[in-house]
């Protein structure tokens, strides 16, 4: 799938060229924890393979993938858009933050917890990845007064941005996170226990 421009952060590559290049785009959750381990795997360990090995050949690209059942999802998503559009280079680190930092965004973390105050704990961590703690958390409050023309489903200022990535995933058919996608095709042998070294034979094989 095409990249648009607005969501350019989300790329993680090294020397980019014109031409075309293969592709990994990564499905993910940041509630999930198989998300988590795969995440930890390829942004500590494949990555600098890549950039040593396949420079200009492999890009990698982060899909926020949405899992409804857990409620805190969509926040931590939020979290991460408001990342990307205020902090762009600071995308993936904010990531990884929330993928360390994942268990106190699970269920039993955030059902006693008003859903503004989730987002100030979002905001905090952004803040600690070097984003502005105060413009995120303003990119996220949801305001408890009706909106124009009497509206209560108001949402955010990353809302809009947040149905384009669901629908762009609703429409590749991603139902699971994680799931990995080489060059627009869903890459079954893939799992989220790949190891370092299989990840570097995968890489061997597949990018030429």
């Amino acid at each position: 799938m095409a990249l648009a421009p607005k969501f350019a952060g989300q790329k993680l590559a090294a020397g980019v060229s014109p031409k075309t290049i293969h592709t990994l785009e990564l499905y993910l959750d940041y509630v999930c924890p198989f998300s988590a381990k795969m995440f930890s795997t390829i942004y500590n360990d494949v990555f600098p393979i890549v950039e040593k090995k396949y420079e200009g050949k492999v890009q990698f690209i982060f899909r926020n993938q949405i899992q409804p059942w857990h409620p805190s999802s969509t926040l931590t998503h939020e979290a991460a858009l408001a990342v990307l559009e205020a902090a762009p280079d600071k995308f993936y680190p904010f990531s990884n933050a929330l993928f360390l930092n994942q268990k106190e965004y699970f269920d039993v973390s955030v059902v006693n917890e008003s859903r503004n105050k989730t987002y100030e704990r979002l905001a905090k961590l952004a803040d600690s990845v070097g984003a502005d703690q105060k413009e995120i958390y303003g990119m996220l409050e949801v305001a408890d007064k009706p909106g124009e023309g009497g509206s209560l489903n108001i949402g955010n200022k990353v809302t809009d941005d947040l149905k384009l990535l669901v629908k762009a995933a609703r429409l590749t058919g991603v139902h699971v996170s994680p799931t990995v996608l080489f060059n627009g095709v869903v890459e079954g042998s893939i799992s989220s226990s790949f190891t370092k070294d299989q990840w570097s034979d995968w890489l061997e094989k597949n990018v030429v």
